[in-house]
């Protein structure tokens, strides 16, 4: 089953359940891929583009919720902290931190990347092999203490 199926699907549950949030949530994921497809890049919308449409919705909902949250609205943090978990089924799971130092240190380790200055070497590195797994903060933030020798 592709994304664009088990959308559909999840859409049609919803909307059996009387889920409204899971059912707006799901709606605005199928207007993305609907959007992507109707954009005239010429690009077929596969596993890669999925996650990489899903990644975006799911950072956009995790930096609204941080506004909310310094703006003391925590009731619409909350709404796009659920969106979050709902975006993030669609998602492959993300890798815990340990996971991604391990992965990180093994790339690094194959291109050879030891000091601040590989830092442009082993980050690109790095975010095309945990992309769509991992956070790419995370990753930054990884590389940067792996780099400066923490």
């Amino acid at each position: 089953m592709n994304l664009r199926e088990k959308i559909n699907q999840e859409l049609k549950d919803a909307m059996r359940s009387g889920d409204k949030l899971r059912l707006e949530t799901i709606r605005s994921i199928r207007a993305l891929i609907l959007e992507f497809e109707k954009s005239g890049s010429g690009k077929e919308l596969n596993d890669e583009e999925s996650i990489k449409i899903l990644t975006g919705a799911a950072k956009k909902r995790k930096e609204a919720a941080e506004q909310y949250r310094a703006a003391n609205r925590s009731d619409l943090a909350e709404k796009e902290d659920s969106e979050l978990k709902i975006i993030e089924k669609f998602l492959p799971p993300q890798l815990t931190k340990e996971e991604i130092l391990d992965e990180v240190k093994k790339i690094a380790s194959e291109i050879d990347a030891k000091t601040k200055d590989d830092f442009s070497k082993l980050m690109p590195a790095a975010s095309k092999a945990l992309k769509g797994k991992a956070d790419g903060k995370v990753v930054r933030d990884i590389v940067e203490k792996l780099l400066s020798g923490n």
